[in-house]
């Protein structure tokens, strides 16, 4: 899950709940083991908002009184998991936390646990393990819950105000408690929030109100090469009736649904002197003599200035935004009921930039919501050391960019525009190597499963924008197109078939940025982790009850 800032409208506030009876007042079950509370986390925080219990069952009353008395030990799980690394672009930690996330499922009682070697993927990367669980409640329903246990890299530890590696619990206003490190938010955070509130199910009754299945990748940040592969090899495991996926709430604290994915491929741009006839060719070279040799390092800068606009900001590549779908009526209206109540410097803030591109809320939404995009992720080559010095003249520099695209555009016919742009520009030197891709895919949320995440809304006071009821992405990128019941952007793929949908309580912010965070202790209109806890487990209720 790359998962970039949502913000979402905020609707009139819901009806206070008189009758309601405060979860950390209710009696445990009996027979449930003392907690230990040596964090001494406060399951409410700060938060005004409260859970209407009126019309929950006992049984998930009990649920909500479990998690709040045990809210130490489930801060304390995430703690453990942020301090074993597992970064797929450089491989660290990640067999260790396959067996980890495979341990998850063995304690949780799935009766079916495996690590899966998917091999060599279709862009000639050898993928990351699939860890696969089934928990067979003997349930009517069976709801398929997809994690990604691996997480960015840490490029710049110095900008950090905690360790990465180590959970540290620090204040950051208006929070008296978050969670800093690397997959607190992105996402081992919202992952071990839904697995503490299984637990917790288990604990309380003994049994889940659904059946679940597990399907955890390793590659999301590689473009889920290898989950693509297990799709493809494994089907006949993946058989449900429904997708959920981990959310939360926006910095206002409104909620929303996800589901849908816009498009993301990755492409590596190389300028080398052997391939231009020009510069160094066959290795870096002293940098004396730049006075009388090319710079093929100077030749690629130049190159990706030929492909953007001066800022950057606009993609020159000619036909590029070709056959977008444009919005439908329905979703423009609700970006701009979203943009309506966006606070423009709150949301800056979650991200860690100065300011956006525009200053108008309903620009800067549509941009984020529903628009294309050329980054540089990244560029290296000669004397890459900080500090010091020794001249470098190299002869080779690449640069990595992630590409975001709309229906109905393709990877492909991206991927031959940017060849014949960089054609005529004079550049049929460079050479382009296709990362990996994640095609776009639509959802609707005509579901009982988006449903459930509404009716948890309403219980837990978060104010949300109704979810468009046509098949929409409006959403950031991730492997919906493998499972989708509704168009998609790759036509060599049969999707899994089932509806998905994504919400939840809580917040965490700096996705692949320095301090990234999970709120433990809520305030305002913002859950803590207790609270997102407890909207998970009513979602699941939600869901089970639901007619079939």
């Amino acid at each position: 899950m790359r998962w970039m800032l949502t913000v979402v409208a905020l609707a009139t506030m819901l009806a206070g709940c008189s009758g309601s009876t405060p979860p950390s007042q209710q009696a445990l079950p009996n027979g449930a083991p003392p907690a230990k509370k040596a964090l001494g986390i406060r399951p409410d925080g700060d938060t005004t908002l409260h859970i209407d219990t009126s019309k929950a069952p006992d049984e998930l009353k009990k649920v909500y009184a479990y998690i709040d008395e045990h809210i130490d030990q489930h801060v304390e799980n995430l703690q453990k998991w942020i301090r074993q690394p597992s970064i797929s672009n450089s491989g660290e930690g990640i067999p260790e936390t396959a067996d980890m996330v495979k341990g998850f499922f063995d304690q949780l009682g799935c009766q079916t646990t495996q690590i899966y070697d998917v091999g060599i993927g279709e862009w000639g990367a050898p993928g990351n393990p699939v860890v696969y669980g089934k928990c067979d409640e003997g349930a009517p329903k069976t709801v398929i819950i997809y994690w990604m246990y691996d997480t960015m890299p840490v490029t710049q530890p110095d900008a950090w105000i905690a360790p990465p590696f180590e959970g540290q619990l620090v204040e950051q206003k208006p929070f008296k408690k978050v969670l800093i490190g690397r997959g607190a938010t992105n996402s081992k955070g919202p992952e071990m929030t839904e697995w503490n509130a299984l637990m917790s199910m288990k604990a309380v009754s003994g049994k889940l109100p659904v059946n679940v299945i597990f399907i955890a990748e390793g590659d999301e940040e590689r473009m889920s090469i290898g989950l693509r592969k297990f799709v493809r090899d494994h089907a006949d495991l993946i058989k449900a009736d429904a997708m959920l996926m981990f959310g939360g709430q926006a910095p206002s604290g409104g909620g929303g649904i996800s589901g849908g994915s816009e498009g993301l491929m990755y492409i590596e741009l190389t300028t080398s002197g052997k391939a231009w006839g020009r510069g160094p060719v066959a290795s870096d070279i002293h940098g004396i003599n730049k006075r009388s040799v090319d710079s093929p390092a100077w030749r690629h800068i130049q190159m990706l200035a030929s492909l953007v606009s001066k800022d950057g900001n606009s993609v020159l590549i000619q036909g590029f935004n070709d056959n977008i779908a444009p919005l439908t009526a329905a979703e423009f209206d609700g970006i701009k009921k979203g943009a309506a109540k966006v606070d423009m410097k709150v949301a800056a803030e979650n991200v860690g930039v100065a300011r956006f591109i525009s200053d108008d809320p309903l620009t800067m939404l549509k941009m984020q919501r529903y628009s294309t995009a050329f980054n540089l992720d990244g560029i290296w080559g000669g004397n890459m050391y900080a500090g010091g010095s020794g001249a470098i003249l190299p002869n080779k520099l690449t640069s990595k960019h992630s590409i975001r695209y709309l229906p109905n555009m393709h990877s492909a016919d991206i991927l031959r525009k940017i060849r014949a742009q960089l054609d005529r520009n004079g550049y049929k030197d460079v050479e382009i190597h296709m990362v990996g891709d994640q095609p776009w895919s639509k959802m609707a949320y005509n579901t009982d499963i988006a449903r459930a995440i509404t009716q948890m809304y309403d219980q837990f006071q978060i104010p949300y924008t109704p979810p468009s009821q046509t098949e929409t992405i409006l959403g950031g990128a991730w492997p919906g197109y493998l499972f989708t019941t509704a168009p998609q952007g790759d036509p060599g793929i049969t999707p899994i078939g089932v509806p998905i949908a994504g919400g939840g309580a809580g917040l965490g912010g700096m996705a692949h940025a320095a301090n990234e965070y999970l709120v433990i202790e809520g305030a305002g209109k913002i859950y803590g982790m207790a609270g997102a806890e407890k909207s998970f487990a009513t979602i699941l209720y939600n869901y089970a009850k639901a007619s079939k």
